[in-house]
């Protein structure tokens, strides 16, 4: 590895769903991507999750099966964190990088530098917590727009979320719907999505989890009411069904309702040569190059002449856009340089105590 060295990075799950997951688990597809483009590059990676092992890491399950349908509760977290002290006591780490909630909390106490990456919006509690953990974690963002939103943290960078392009397909030519693909929250903006596409006089596609009791309330209010021969409801879409989703559509809709961090399928969308129609909130002009790639509007007005407008975009530029700036090449790369910021200064503290 010329140029830069090996280390051993201790990879910490969240312990919700297997990496890479079955179906919905937006951090542990990511983790998947990242785990394997670090190893290609040399790594050695100790994966530290739940279920069986998913990657060509050294793999250590805190959980035989995850936890799945508990998802919300406190105790399988703090289990999972507890699990994972005693692990890394074991590990000789380089760099811990942590994506679970609760593991941050003992890192305090740890020789080993932890790296954070903060998945959720960095505001409110989350923003708290992280604050109070101060320098005893290195933080990174997702977003610019993310890191903007709480300037007091102790950032030590951003890095994109990213995918491994070569796992999406290319389609040139696209099927005559458009696509919300989704957790089914206010938050997502799913009705908006569908009444643009109605507006348009587009056929809609949604497919997206319905689990939780929130989901259940939303989609019934919201949702339901709203579908038609015009607007189809498929289920929950895997790994395999999602690209094929993706692939066929004539856009991507993407109609957020909050200030979202990052937006993982609009990258998937671009990958396999779809451009997006959203909302300017969080991210989103940060990952969609308007008017190239897709359409980034101010007012959900606009959505229905932005879906007509995305049809004359080309779906080569999409998909170079996502393989110049979020392959999973790139993502390793950022956090090789964060990883090697970490360890040299924890190096430079160790020998002046």
């Amino acid at each position: 590895m010329p140029g830069r060295s090996r280390l051993h990075v201790a990879m910490v799950a969240p312990p919700w769903f297997e990496v890479p997951p079955r179906a919905y688990g937006g951090i542990e597809a990511v983790l998947n991507d990242l785990v394997r483009a670090l190893v290609r590059r040399g790594h050695q990676v100790t994966l530290i999750g739940a279920g069986r092992s998913g990657t060509p890491a050294d793999f250590v399950a805190t959980y035989e099966e995850p936890p799945s349908s508990r998802l919300g509760e406190p105790m399988p977290e703090v289990v999972h964190a507890a699990s994972v002290a005693k692990i890394l006591n074991e590990l000789d780490a380089d760099v811990v990088h942590d994506h679970s909630l609760a593991g941050p909390l003992l890192a305090v106490n740890r020789a080993t530098p932890t790296v954070v990456t903060m998945h959720g919006p960095a505001e409110g509690e989350l923003a708290e917590y992280y604050r109070l953990l101060g320098r005893s974690i290195s933080l990174v963002s997702i977003s610019d727009a993310q890191q903007l939103r709480a300037p007091g943290l102790n950032w030590v960078g951003t890095v994109h979320n990213a995918v491994d392009v070569s796992t999406f397909p290319f389609r040139e030519d696209k099927d005559d719907y458009t696509l919300f693909l989704g957790r089914f929250s206010p938050d997502k903006g799913a009705h908006l999505a569908i009444d643009a596409a109605r507006a348009a006089g587009r056929r809609i596609v949604l497919a997206g989890k319905i689990n939780e009791p929130a989901e259940h309330e939303y989609f019934d209010t919201f949702i339901r009411p709203r579908l038609g021969a015009d607007a189809e409801y498929v289920g929950e879409a895997d790994s395999t069904f999602k690209r094929e989703l993706l692939a066929g559509a004539r856009c991507l809709l993407f109609p957020i309702q909050w200030e979202e961090p990052f937006g993982m399928v609009m990258i998937e969308a671009m990958a396999c040569g779809t451009p997006v129609v959203a909302l300017r909130r969080g991210s989103v002009p940060e990952v969609v190059d308007d008017g190239v790639t897709g359409i980034v509007c101010t007012r959900a007005e606009e959505l229905p002449a932005a879906v007509e407008a995305a049809g004359a975009l080309r779906p080569a530029a999409c998909r170079t856009h996502v393989e110049l700036r979020f392959d999973a090449t790139s993502m390793a790369e950022g956090y090789e340089k964060v990883y090697e910021q970490v360890v040299n200064e924890s190096l430079v503290a160790s020998l002046a105590a």
